[in-house]
């Protein structure tokens, strides 16, 4: 069985319709930013059209994204920001969304002490999963993956020592753009995507307890 992961949509779907095998996915993962400071309206019109591509789909809101947002997902029972879900036996997806505070006053940001708490309690609701797959909208901090076009890294000291910590099996990630690409925290893969519309996701494969997952590009 396999899943597909992207983040980053910002309202613009087109791309997906490329990825192989979308629609044969047990289910589409988006890590965030699924609007551009949406209403409701919006997040309906991004799920509805990748919906019409899989029907199965796990979201959480980005810094992007409202709280209409997120209620949405909610009401959808979709949502995966601060909760535990099975993907297949032994294998779990672990969701914390939103963003530490940024220069632009996006409507999704919380301070670094909230995101990391938050962290901690949503990894405190994990089962005994022999393999768990947390998506962080908010990159770690001094990694490959959180470099913004100055070469400065701008990503989250606390969920850089949360991942040195835990050690999941693999975490997914966005937020920065122009910083797609795999890192890895001690034996943790870390893999951002980039934007969508970028043509950039995650294949995660699960076969007889084994977990896989590639950055692929349809470009």
């Amino acid at each position: 069985m396999h899943w597909i992961a992207f983040g980053d949509i910002h309202e613009s779907t087109g791309t997906a319709r490329f990825i192989p095998e979308l629609d044969t996915a047990e289910a589409v993962i988006i890590t965030g930013d699924i609007t551009n400071r949406g209403s409701r309206e919006a997040a309906q019109e991004v799920i509805s059209t990748l919906q019409g591509m899989n029907p199965r789909i796990l979201a959480q809101p980005g810094n992007m994204d409202t709280d209409a947002v997120q209620a949405f997902l909610v009401e959808l029972d979709m949502d995966i920001h601060l909760r535990v879900r099975t993907l297949a036996p032994g294998l779990g997806l672990m969701g914390v969304g939103l963003s530490t505070p940024t220069p632009f006053a996006t409507p999704g940001e919380v301070p670094e002490a909230t995101l990391t708490q938050w962290l901690d309690e949503t990894y405190a609701k994990a089962a005994d999963f022999d393999q768990l797959i947390i998506a962080i909208h908010e990159p770690p901090h001094g990694s490959t993956v959180d470099r913004i076009g100055s070469g400065d890294h701008v990503g989250s000291p606390g969920v850089r020592a949360f991942i040195e910590r835990v050690q999941p099996a693999a975490v997914l990630t966005g937020h920065i753009h122009e910083s797609s690409g795999i890192d890895h925290i001690g034996s943790t893969p870390v893999i951002n995507p980039g934007m969508l519309a970028h043509g950039g996701y995650v294949r995660i494969d699960w076969e007889g307890g084994s977990l896989s997952l590639e950055l692929e590009s349809i470009r």
